[in-house]
């Protein structure tokens, strides 16, 4: 049964290999992109979610894919520069995943959908990361997130779920990808963009229900948690 897919960041990297997958398997998928909605003011994400009902019928999964990423460090900081840095990442990469979740939930509990929320965050949120250590301190942030509504939305059937990759082959991040972070992974690669797409196409599945609450890494055995 072909269900209504939103997902944020949608229109590249890996929004876009997610998004593919999704249709590839007959879903309706509305992909947004920075141009359709501003993650960082509530008022344009109620709007994208009503325009999202409308285009697709219903939302069925909410894939929180969209994420700002900047580099910035105390060292390379003027005190302004560093508080707007994480004001801007935490309203995006937290604020702006917590109130889609928002709308896209009370939009499936109204409907008695037993929904799904796949969050995609990063092995950053595990590792840390030196070099722009908001974004690594959001995506902590988010998979707390994730965790918290999974218990929270159980009730209504709706299982939260994250995604924690490593360093990903995207135009984003392609000036960093060099032969050190390759070597990260004992398969001496990053991981592709349809990689992350199969592992959130499975947490959205039906059969995934009871995976509700896990934070899934994806990083080739560049780290490993304990």
């Amino acid at each position: 049964m072909s269900r209504g897919v939103l997902v944020t960041g949608g229109s590249r990297g890996i929004g876009a290999a997610i998004a593919a997958a999704f249709r590839d398997l007959g879903d309706r998928v509305v992909g947004l992109s920075s141009a359709d909605v501003d993650l960082a003011d509530p008022e344009s994400i109620s709007r994208a979610v009503d325009s999202a009902v409308e285009t697709l019928g219903s939302i069925d999964v909410l894939v929180n894919n969209a994420g700002l990423v900047e580099l910035g460090t105390i060292a390379d900081s003027d005190y302004e520069r560093w508080q707007s840095l994480w004001r801007r990442t935490f309203e995006v990469n937290v604020f702006g995943a917590a109130n889609m979740s928002y709308c896209v939930a009370k939009h499936m509990i109204d409907r008695g959908t037993r929904g799904r929320i796949v969050n995609v965050g990063s092995r950053g949120a595990f590792r840390g990361e030196p070099d722009m250590p908001a974004y690594g301190a959001s995506k902590a942030a988010l998979h707390s997130m994730g965790q918290s509504l999974a218990v929270a939305l159980a009730p209504h059937g709706i299982a939260v779920t994250s995604v924690a990759p490593g360093f990903v082959a995207t135009d984003r991040v392609a000036d960093m990808v060099d032969d050190s972070v390759r070597a990260q992974s004992p398969f001496n690669r990053v991981a592709k963009p349809e990689e992350v797409a199969a592992a959130v196409v499975y947490l959205a599945s039906a059969p995934a229900e009871w995976a509700s609450g896990t934070v899934l890494d994806l990083n080739g055995a560049s780290y490993l948690r304990t």
